[in-house]
């Protein structure tokens, strides 16, 4: 039984649940730029190169014959790969670069000094009062 509570504090740790969502929204966001690539990014570009589809380039390496499928070398893809990593690590830098601005500006605001314990005040007003009657 200790094995499986020991497992379960491990598991229910904020740590490793803030992981598990950030791996989940992280799958999303690559769907997410995987198709921003395909459908938006990449279309423009293979107009300005002069209409080629850059999912469909490919060097055949061994032709088909019979039922046996062509062995062929997808460059298109790995460049359209290339492409969504980019712009997933561009939008991972622009996040963290985001978080440590605002850490930075977190850091940088000094927090206000504490009031002095009303014992203080009493004795400071005390004081005063002392110095104004000579």
């Amino acid at each position: 039984m200790g094995f499986m509570k020991e497992f379960k504090e491990f598991a229910m740790r904020g740590n490793v649940v803030d992981m598990a969502v950030g791996i989940i929204i992280g799958g999303a966001f690559g769907k997410i730029v995987s198709s921003f690539v395909a459908d938006v990014i990449m279309p423009p570009i293979g107009l300005l190169v002069g209409g080629i589809d850059f999912t469909n380039l490919a060097i055949t390496l061994k032709p088909a014959v019979d039922k046996a499928a062509a062995v062929t070398l997808n460059y298109g893809k790995f460049i359209q790969t290339v492409v969504d990593f980019t712009i997933i690590a561009f939008a991972i830098f622009l996040a963290i670069k985001a978080m440590n601005a605002l850490k930075k500006k977190e850091e940088a605001a000094p927090a206000a000094p504490a009031p002095p314990p009303k014992q203080e005040v009493l004795l400071g007003e005390i004081r005063d009062l002392l110095k104004d009657r000579r």
